[in-house]
């Protein structure tokens, strides 16, 4: 064992700390999109609005998207074990209160500290990986963070509509609650320390500033699509957003220790990397926003219909997760995801010609296409990204990546929202335009209807046009060996940087 705590290599046992993580970030995962599907029946027995319910959604995103960035550096001053206890044990504490709630603030508390524990969980979890296995075999392992990641989402809405539709919400929790407990007490026994301490000071005002800013952000484009781009709510949330982030990256800058190292963008492949993630994860939006809507609202299918007809494409991005993770290894990114955004582009248009009458089994095929391309997209991207980093590095990468990756999933279900609802809108005006002779009330639940198809199509037009940007930008990406360093030095970024003085040997 090393000074710091963490174990050497050979007392590692990979197999038991990655189950031990991946089974926490699975009960996570699906705690979320359990709520999704429930929020309806919660709003009937708690006696609260539409707008009120949606901060038990809203309140878990924004915490974990103000925690993310401190992450790298809880994770150099606290162990391994420690973190992952306390994560796992703030989940688990979060869920018992929801599980009890009677009323709605005591609900929203316990919605509040389960996403402080998860928001610790996930950036950990890529570091760990990171730390305890060799660049050849990363690939593979992140495939199985992958597993995890799409499994959860695969059962999540049906299990929860089926819950819902038979028993209380409550039961949701109690579902969650015992996995999450068994996963603490297994992580007592099996949990080990593996990344380096290095005791760095906590930065007050950045954590401050930090906060404002992706918080801002998140709540802003959060609220366009619902409360519009020019309520003042949204232009006020994205200001504060805009100006206190601006703040935190000058700081970050230009202090000694920065909370988070904007250097990692002096990685090339890094940056090009999470560029490709950051339109992905809009383009993957557009499926699962639009494609409820669509099956829902339009066509009538039932929450159960639609969940079943997005089941298989989520099972089969599950079980790509570790095969894509094997080919990773051996060919590397670039081919992998040049293939993987074709189908997703070829996809995405598909969904852009859609009628009142497209049958279910040519969506199901289409979907289930669809998250196939998906399913070598992400994690190999993020992993070829990370892999250029030096080690010291690693925690500030992971931090950066995930804190993008809820950013532009906000971003996106603001703008394709806003593209799908504005589309809709001139297309009502043409049709009622168009049929003026006609009795209009008697023709309004057609047009709208009509018009809301339309709509969707346009917004999935503009997925088609980002998914094949990202293709392009594919085709720069290239392997490249740990800690190599492209562009600007350190220095060069930072200059104060370059006049501390040099430890002496």
């Amino acid at each position: 064992m090393t000074n710091d705590g963490a174990i050497t290599d050979r007392q590692i046992k990979k197999g038991a700390i990655l189950t031990v993580m991946l089974l926490g970030a699975f009960v996570a995962i699906l705690n979320q999109t359990l709520m999704n599907v429930a929020l309806p029946q919660m709003m009937i027995d708690l006696n609260i609005s539409a707008n009120t319910a949606q901060w038990l959604t809203t309140a878990y995103m924004l915490v974990n998207g103000v925690l993310i960035p401190i992450t790298a550096f809880l994770i150099e001053r606290f162990t391994t074990r420690v973190l992952f206890l306390t994560s796992m044990g703030l989940f688990s504490f979060g869920t018992f209160i929801c599980a009890i709630s009677p009323t709605f603030p005591l609900l929203l508390s316990g919605r509040v500290i389960q996403a402080a524990g998860a928001g610790i969980l996930m950036p950990l979890l890529m570091i760990v990986i990171l730390t305890i296995f060799p660049i050849s075999k990363r690939g593979q392992a992140m495939g199985y963070i992958g597993l995890a990641l799409t499994f959860a989402p695969a059962i999540g809405p049906t299990l929860s509509g089926w819950i819902v539709q038979n028993y209380s919400w409550r039961v949701l929790f109690y579902i969650v609650l015992p996995i999450a407990v068994i996963d603490f007490i297994i992580g007592i026994v099996l949990m080990k320390n593996v990344t380096k301490q290095t005791y760095p000071k906590l930065d007050i005002l950045g954590v401050i500033l930090s906060t404002l800013g992706f918080g801002g952000l998140l709540y802003g484009f959060s609220s366009a699509g619902s409360a519009g781009w020019t309520s003042a709510e949204v232009i006020t949330s994205l200001i504060i957003g805009i100006v206190t982030l601006t703040l935190f990256i000058r700081r970050q800058m230009t202090i000694d220790h920065p909370m988070l190292e904007f250097g990692v963008f002096k990685y090339n492949m890094f940056t090009l990397t999470t560029i490709i993630n950051i339109i992905i994860t809009m383009v993957m939006f557009a499926g699962m926003i639009l494609v409820p809507i669509y099956l829902q609202s339009i066509r009538g299918f039932s929450p159960l219909e639609s969940g079943l007809l997005l089941l298989p494409g989520a099972i089969l991005m599950g079980i790509m997760s570790p095969i894509t993770g094997w080919i990773f290894d051996r060919v590397g990114a670039k081919w992998l995801s040049i293939v993987g955004l074709a189908i997703t582009t070829i996809t995405t248009w598909e969904f852009s010609v859609l009628t009142d009458s497209t049958s279910y089994m040519v969506l199901l095929l289409n979907y289930t296409a669809r998250m196939f391309g998906m399913s070598m997209l992400m994690m190999p991207i993020m992993t070829a990204g990370l892999n250029q980093l030096p080690q010291r590095l690693n925690s500030h990468g992971t931090a950066m990546s995930n804190t993008f990756k809820q950013v532009s999933g906000a971003i996106g279900t603001a703008f394709l929202v806003t593209v799908m609802s504005n589309q809709t809108q001139k297309h009502v005006n043409e049709m009622v335009a168009a049929d003026a002779t006609s009795d209009a009330n008697q023709q309004m639940a057609y047009i709208i209807n009509e018009a809301t198809i339309q709509g969707i199509n346009d917004a999935f037009v503009v997925a088609t046009w980002l998914s094949l940007l990202a293709t392009i930008l594919a085709f720069f990406i290239k392997n490249v060996k740990a800690g190599e360093e492209s562009g600007k030095s350190e220095t060069a970024m930072n200059p104060k940087r370059e006049r501390l003085p040099q430890p002496q040997g």
